[in-house]
Order: C-alpha cells, then structure tokens, then sequence
C-alpha cells in the first residue's frame, strides 16, 4: 500500500520531540520515516497568532517537508495543532483536497479552559519561553487569546468551516477525513492541579468534536411581522457529524507520550480511510471499542452564547439562567454553575455543564431566561414578545434593564436537533433590540 507523506504537528509550548513515540510506533508500522515530517513552530511569543503559524505551516510544507503546492498529504495533530490546520485549511480552497487525512488527538477544537491562566505571570513563569532573548517569559499571548473559552477566533473559525455555505469535512474524496481522540482521564502527580471535570487535564471533552451545532434566539425581529417566522433557529449543517472517540486511561500528555497499541492501531486504520463507507465502518467500530471507557465518563456538554443587539454590535452586561416548565411550576435547571467570560469580549461566554447530573433524559419542556442591561437609563434593550418583568418599549424599565424569557422546548424530547447533546460545543447567538429610552414620549438621546 502506497501511504502519502505524514505531517505531525504538535500544540501549545510543545517542540517536534512530542510525537517521538507516534514516529517510533508508526515505523514500527511500515510508514517510512523518513516521509513523517515532525512539525515545530513558534508559539510563546507574544507577536504571533494561530493565523501566523497557519501560514508558516504553509511554508514549511515546501521548504521543511519538501512538498509540492499541489501534493497530498496526511497530518496528526495535538492540541493547538488542530487549530493550526484548521486555519490553514479555510484560508484557499484548494487545501482541503490536498489533506486526505487528519487525524487530531486531544484537538483544542474551541480552546482550553487553562488557557486564560496562561495569560498571568504565573502561567508565564511555568510554561513561559525560558531562552533568553526578547521573548524570555513570554506566553504567548495572542495564541493564547484564540486558545481561551469562548474566545472570538474560535467563533469565527467555526463560522468558517464548520458553519460556512461551503463543506470542509463531508464524504467525498475532496474534503478530508478527519478522526478525534481524546484520553478519558487528567492529570497525576503534581499536574493534577491543573484538572478540571469533564476534561483530560487541557482540553475538555465536549470541545473536541466537530459535530457542533449553532442555535440563533433572535428576539430582535418581530415575527408577526415576517410572516410568522420562528425565533428559534437552528444554522444549516454541511458537514458529517465527527465525534470525539475516547481513549481509556489517557489524558493530554500521554496520549502522544504513551498512545498504547489500541490507539495506534485505530489511528493506521483511519489513515487507510478512502471512501464514506469505509468512513462509517471505521467510525462504529470505533465507538464499539471505546463504549467501555465511554461508560464511565459523565456527559459533558459546552455552550459558547453571544449576545448581539440587531446591529451586531456586542451586549456586555447580560444573564442567563434555563429552566423546565411543568403546568404553573418553575422548575431551575443549574446550567450556569461554571461560566468563563472571555476576557477580550464579555459579549462571549462559554458554560460548561454536566448533562449527568442534570438529569435531561425526561426533560418534557425547555425555557430560557435572558436578563440584559446597558447600564444607563438612556437606553436599553428589549425582546419581541418575550418581557417578563417591564417592557424597555413601554417605558416601564427606567434603568435600562430589560428581563424576558422565550420557550426552546422545540429542541427538547424527539427533536431532530437537541440543545443538549453529550461531548458536543453548541453556539448560541442571542438578539436583542437596543432602543433609546423612553419610547412612549420625548427620550433623553434625540428629539425636536
């Protein structure tokens, strides 16, 4: 069997020495070594981003690696890897029918949750570059700005190649497979600080996957108006559903230091991946042989939520709280018990939630509370036939707060899209109209 040169690349304050035991048990395997190129590049320093790197990943191919423009290659990826071949792949068309096949072990699919602590003095002094020179100590900010929870770059690179017009990961021979692992366990010995629930130490489990979904609330367009439209809408899906596979007794660092035969194995078999059917019996047998290790984890869920007004220009100062709806009962769902705002952009957060403990499986109804404010009796934000406590429109809300709530039980029960759904990150994009205050009378903004 003929094999296209392999292309490994490594993630955040890593070197090409990581995937030293992926080169020795792949050659093991009859790949020649001298075709797998270990990839290394610049990532603490704080003038670079992923897009940077992505376009020196370019370069290397033809210069390091020595491929042609037009050659096929496959890539195993690590972490912040993932993110560098996904920029790379969105930036000309022609590259998603170059690579054939990606295989993404604990992929930063939409960042880390310690991403941020990288950002302090301390993240620098512990995972800073140490080399003297005019980097010493530095983190590398901006790679860790698009690597943070909820951060706008993930968003948009979602938008691009997972939510765009065109597809980048279907089932024809010009998209790539693509193939996820993530180990099932954190940290031991002294890393285990860094642990957090529903992750391997480093990335979360449901922000690896690509088969994410975008759920847009748009309260800012009255439906009477348009024909009845809904305002809970669900974005078009282009691409095949690619899961995450976990792999048992593995987290973030041994999953390359110590990958175990099962892995490799099913990493040589993904790579011999060449048609969608092949594709399918990869993937079930996959998930037969993980269901073990998958058994034993909770399910886990992330939510990335942005709130816009109808200009698109970010809401900063808003809450959201869900709950279930039984005959006149209110009954709280506790969503919001682990929320990382991002720092660039309050208008983002991401919220973590263990849908175990949340019990959804008789979850009969969905309802969602959005609390917003501007912060000024001048203006202020409202919903289309959602107000629950004072309408900003009636002039009953002077402080510019505005409360109102808006039923999802559409994405609930025998849905065809659910909005929860274990290993997965779900977008959501809220709209609110921002309107001067009071509008019934003279406001305090512009009058004659």
């Amino acid at each position: 069997m003929t094999r296209l040169p392999l292309v490994l690349v490594h993630g955040y304050s890593a070197d090409a020495g990581s995937f030293r035991k992926w080169s020795e048990e792949l050659g093991q395997r009859g790949y020649d070594v001298s075709t797998i190129h270990v990839c290394n590049y610049r990532s603490l320093t704080n003038e670079v981003t992923i897009r940077d790197v992505a376009e020196g990943f370019d370069r290397a191919l033809r210069v390091r690696a020595g491929l042609d423009t037009d050659e096929p290659f496959d890539a195993i990826v690590h972490s912040t890897g993932m993110l560098v071949v996904r920029s790379w792949l969105t930036a000309y068309a022609g590259r998603r029918d170059r690579l054939k096949h990606l295989v993404a072990l604990a992929p930063a699919t939409f960042g880390s949750p310690i991403a941020h602590k990288g950002r302090s003095w301390l993240g620098a002094l512990f995972k800073g570059n140490r080399e003297l020179g005019p980097d010493f100590l530095e983190a590398g900010d901006k790679i860790l700005d698009g690597l943070e929870l909820g951060s706008r770059y993930t968003w948009d690179l979602a938008h691009q190649d997972m939510l765009g017009p065109e597809t980048y990961y279907g089932a024809t021979g010009a998209t790539p497979f693509v193939f996820i692992f993530c180990g099932d366990s954190g940290y031991t010995g002294l890393s285990a600080v860094a642990n957090q629930p529903g992750s391997d130490g480093t990335v979360r489990w449901s922000g690896c996957a690509l088969n994410m979904r975008k759920i847009v609330l748009d309260l800012s367009v009255d439906p009477a108006r348009v024909g009845g439209a809904g305002r809970v809408n669900v974005e078009p899906w282009p691409n095949l559903d690619i899961p995450m596979i976990p792999v048992a007794g593995k987290n973030h660092g041994t999953i390359l230091s110590a990958p175990g035969k099962w892995l490799v194995d099913t990493v040589d078999s993904a790579l011999s991946v060449s048609a969608p059917e092949e594709f399918d019996k990869w993937l079930a047998t996959a998930e037969k042989d993980s269901d073990p290790a998958r058994r034993k984890m909770d399910e886990w869920q992330q939510f990335v939520i942005r709130a816009v007004d109808e200009r698109g220009d970010p809401i900063t100062d808003y809450n959201i709280q869900l709950y279930s709806r039984r005959g006149d009962d209110e009954e709280p769902i506790p969503f919001a018990v682990d929320v990382h705002t991002y720092l660039a952009d309050s208008s983002m957060r991401c919220f973590h939630a263990n849908l175990t403990r949340l019990a959804i499986g008789d979850m009969q109804s969905l309802w969602i509370r959005v609390i917003a404010s501007s912060g000024s009796a001048l203006v202020g934000y409202t919903g289309f036939g959602s107000d629950k406590m004072g309408d900003v429109s009636s002039g009953t809300s002077h402080d510019g707060k505005w409360d109102g709530e808006l039923d999802l039980s559409s994405l609930v029960g025998d849905a065809q899209v659910k909005f929860f759904f274990p290993y997965t990150t779900t977008l959501v994009e809220i709209r609110l109209n921002r309107e001067p205050l009071p509008l019934s009378g003279r406001n305090e903004v512009c009058w004659f």
